[in-house]
């Protein structure tokens, strides 16, 4: 066998295996393909495995076929009852058809980007129909899947299928919140000094109720005491005068020490007195001094 022979057999064996090598292609579990002959896509591979194609005339595009996921910058939205609310929304979409997805828009990129440009209007006309109010009740959610069928069925035409569409979070602008904030401030400010004036005029109330209770009981004591009082002396009168009565030396006596007992604690250290008042009879005579008419 000659050299050239063999020269000619390894050139063919070499161009057989670089023609197998350009008509093999592979899709994997997460991809699906498509086969472009001469710039114009001919079909769809969305089967794994090992696939042919025409070397040196097809090319294949490889898709990601997972759920991907689409979250446009955060976005003001004028509300149906004018006020203004800061969104972030985020949506799911797959590639459900590679060749009108190939036709429509070519890349993941460009695709992302229509599909923001749909969110976008469509979140802006829908919620410029509803008032702050159907956003923080049940409402919201119907809200929610009218912008997502809205974006699922325009997004159909560009092979997208979108899979759900929902808010991150609504927020009130910055200023919008601190001015609501000031507002609900002076709100509860206005009522804590209305609690403080209706506080201060129950206490009034309470106070005075409770000074009229206090001179009504004060009272009410003072007259029983002057009842117990005045029963007290009925009773000492009555019983100095059965004292009397039984022995008036010793009545006359008891009166007279009594009467020293009050003049001598209320008087001055010194005390001047006739030698013949009547008061010092008991002084002079002792108890037993006989009782003058």
């Amino acid at each position: 066998m000659s050299g050239r022979f063999m020269a000619w057999l390894w050139f063919g064996a070499f161009a057989l295996l670089w023609l197998l090598s350009g008509s093999l292609f592979s899709v994997s579990e997460i991809e699906q393909a498509l086969v472009i002959r001469l710039g114009a896509p001919i079909g769809a591979v969305t089967q794994p495995g090992l696939q042919l194609k025409l070397p040196m005339l097809d090319s294949v595009v490889y898709y990601d076929s997972r759920l991907l996921t689409l979250e446009p910058p955060l976005e003001q939205v004028i509300l149906g009852d004018q006020k203004r609310v800061e969104v972030k929304t985020y949506a799911r979409y797959r590639l459900a058809d590679p060749l009108k997805f190939y036709q429509a828009v070519r890349t993941i990129p460009q695709a992302e980007l229509h599909l923001a440009q749909l969110l976008s209007s469509s979140l802006r006309r829908e919620l410029g129909q509803a008032p702050l109010s159907v956003l923080l009740s049940d409402k919201r959610q119907q809200v929610v899947q009218q912008i997502q069928n809205e974006v699922a069925g325009k997004a159909k035409e560009i092979g997208v299928e979108v899979s759900e569409v929902r808010f991150h979070r609504v927020d009130l602008p910055l200023e919008t919140s601190q001015a609501i904030y000031e507002r609900m401030k002076s709100e509860r400010q206005r009522e804590a000094k209305e609690l403080r004036a209706q506080g201060f005029e129950w206490a009034q109330q309470i106070q005075a109720k409770a000074d009229r209770e206090r001179t009504v009981i004060l009272s009410e004591a003072q007259r029983q005491a002057k009842i117990t009082h005045g029963e007290g002396e009925a009773s000492a009168n009555l019983i100095l005068a059965n004292a009397f009565d039984k022995d008036p030396k010793f009545y006359h006596l008891y009166r007279s020490l009594q009467t020293y007992r009050q003049a001598l604690a209320e008087s001055a250290p010194t005390i001047v007195l006739s030698p013949d008042a009547e008061v010092l009879r008991y002084f002079k005579n002792g108890p037993g001094s006989p009782l003058r008419p």
